[in-house]
């Protein structure tokens, strides 16, 4: 197994593993997983964006978007990456700096890439053994270099376009293999969703020779992808057979209304005839998307069903990571994947110890995507919220028994985004003394080595800190000490996004630290180990926290919840400029301050 990405805290793998792979630890500040939350694949949506080779054959590499219509953007799963990224002082000034600065502590607690041709002749010998058999087999033969010959010919004869963009033509190169349906709908999606949004590019340009051939090329696409899937489900469904005559239909009539266009010259007709083109296209997208949906729906279904049935580990192992590769394709796939009850399937893994560990830490990774708080709809999480007992239980249990790095990140990734779910999920954490279980692995580096960990236990803190009774647990298992060590989480290797987790880590845990303070016992202890001076350290100095806003944010608000408790604990020159003016005066003051504690 390896490493993938999480919605959650960051990051996730995006590499193909072959089915029997053991789980192994790797340096997970190279992954995609918790590497400052790399981004969850590109969009396959029907809108427009960044030009993209097409994916891989061994794993999907699109994101897939089933939003209709033809918009001018990219309709994608926003990266991660993107709510952690620093505002930086050239970009914002005053009170607005401020508040994009308490924005961003929001969305960080959510958060927690021609020899062939001559092999294909036979040689003499050959020729009595094409002359004994079938003469079908003998046509079958020779029709391949006839094919190639012909598109040789059609290339010689290609004239040479001065269009900018005729060099970013899709081809799907080699296809997807045979008897494999997802990577088809995905392969297939991405290049037909590609040309929906070129096309709507041209349209608004008014360039319409290239709108019509780009318009014939998307017919052949669409009649590809509903020819080739026909082929390899060998099945089809009343309601995919008028999915797909409808989406035929409107791609006929696109190529035949560009077509007239061609022969329009009158630009006040052109222009009627573009508001009718323009409706076409984007009926067009809405058919594609509900014939995607459609058919993605019933392959992930046969996912869930291929798991639940089989007793072989490798298998059961094997298509659970195909379920987590196509949780990384978007919001859309994790909603189908709740809507056929693959929640449910991924409880029963989670709960049954006789399942390998390595099984049980690709169940987490799935539950850690469908569960992400950056997921805009929840309807799909009822069966979840059923069976929420169970599953918080078998991944407290995993964390606890975790026999490497990787296994604690992605079973401690799906609790932190199970905490965002309700209060309730917190509150059975905290029966089941899940407190203490983090806190110990903090101190086992064979299980808690990198921020990106650390930031996922602080999350959890950050979010159990809510309760009142959790403020007695973290003194008893000397929690505040461990907190003020996260004030001081340092990057490593330098890299972007070990940075950007440290800077995560040092935000949470000073939330977790203003929320905890409300108990005077937590705010006494915090005081006799020092926290107020770390805080102040971290506001006046911002080579210290990276010179992060959401991080200075954070800390004024604790320092300012410690002085409430310990007035005493503090100069009167720091109280005067970080805690008795207004939080965004003290906020400019220390996010112009040089390096100095004058």
């Amino acid at each position: 197994m390896t490493a993938r990405g999480l919605h959650c805290g960051q990051g996730l793998r995006n590499s193909p593993r072959s089915p029997a792979e053991p789980l192994r630890p790797r340096c997970l500040a190279q992954d995609k997983r918790l590497a400052g939350c790399a981004p969850l694949g590109k969009s396959l949506g029907l809108g427009g964006g960044g030009s993209r080779q097409p994916p891989a054959a061994p794993a999907p590499a699109a994101t897939l978007c089933l939003a209709s219509g033809v918009p001018a953007a990219v309709s994608c799963h926003p990266p991660l990456a993107s709510a952690h990224t620093r505002f930086l002082p050239c970009k914002l000034r005053g009170p607005d700096r401020c508040g994009q600065a308490l924005l961003q502590i929001g969305m960080n607690m959510m958060a927690l890439p021609g020899g062939h041709h001559l092999d294909s002749i036979p040689v003499q010998g050959q020729r009595l053994h094409f002359m004994q058999v079938d003469s079908v087999q003998r046509w079958m033969e020779d029709l391949k270099l006839m094919t190639e010959c012909e598109c040789m010919c059609v290339l010689q004869a290609k004239p040479i376009s001065l269009e900018e963009d005729t060099q970013g033509d899709l081809i799907l190169a080699g296809g997807p293999g045979p008897g494999d349906p997802l990577q088809l709908l995905l392969k297939r999606g991405w290049v037909i969703s590609t040309e929906l949004r070129r096309i709507g590019q041209k349209l608004a340009q008014d360039r319409w020779a290239r709108v019509h051939s780009m318009s014939v090329r998307l017919t052949c696409h669409a009649r590809s992808m509903v020819s080739e899937y026909s082929t390899i489900s060998r099945t089809s469904s009343q309601e995919m057979g008028q999915a797909e005559k409808l989406l035929m239909d409107k791609c006929s009539e696109l190529s035949a209304v560009t077509e007239r266009c061609l022969q329009v010259e009158n630009e006040h007709v052109l222009k009627s005839m573009k508001a009718c083109v323009s409706e076409t296209l984007s009926m067009l997208g809405q058919h594609f998307g509900q014939l995607l949906e459609l058919a993605l729906t019933r392959e992930v279904q046969a996912l869930v069903r291929k798991i639940d049935t089989s007793d072989n580990i490798y298998i059961m192992e094997s298509t659970t990571g195909n379920l987590f590769s196509l949780t990384q394709e978007g919001a859309p796939l994790c909603r189908i994947i709740a809507k056929v009850d693959g929640i449910l399937c991924l409880a029963d893994i989670l709960t049954d110890d006789s399942h390998s560990e390595a099984t049980r830490a690709e169940a987490a990774a799935v539950v850690a995507q469908v569960t992400s708080p950056h997921l805009s709809f929840t309807q799909h999480l009822t069966s979840f919220l059923e069976n929420m007992e169970e599953i918080v239980t078998a991944l407290i249990k995993l964390c606890q028994e975790a026999s490497s790095g990787e296994v604690f990140l992605l079973a401690s990734a799906a609790l932190a985004n199970i905490t965002f779910f309700d209060k309730m999920a917190c509150e059975m954490l905290l029966q089941l003394n899940a407190i203490r279980v983090l806190l110990e692995a903090c101190s086992d580096k064979q299980r808690v080595d990198t921020p990106y960990t650390r930031d996922q236990i602080v999350t959890i803190l950050a979010n159990m800190s809510v309760l009142e009774q959790c403020a007695s647990d973290i003194i008893q298992e000397n929690g505040v000490q461990l907190i003020m060590g996260m004030l001081s989480e340092k990057p490593r290797s330098g890299t972007a996004a070990e940075v950007a987790a440290c800077e995560r880590v040092q935000q949470k845990a000073a939330v977790t630290l203003a929320r905890l303070c409300r108990d005077p016992d937590v705010a006494q202890e915090a005081v006799r180990l020092s926290c107020m001076s770390r805080l102040i350290e971290l506001c006046r100095s911002p080579s210290e926290r990276n010179s992060s806003d959401a991080v200075l944010v954070a800390c004024l608000a604790a320092l300012r919840r410690l002085a409430g408790v310990c007035p005493e604990g503090l100069q009167d020159s720091d109280f005067q400029q970080l805690v008795q003016p207004r939080l965004v005066d003290s906020f400019l003051l220390c996010s112009n301050m040089e390096e100095s504690f004058v």
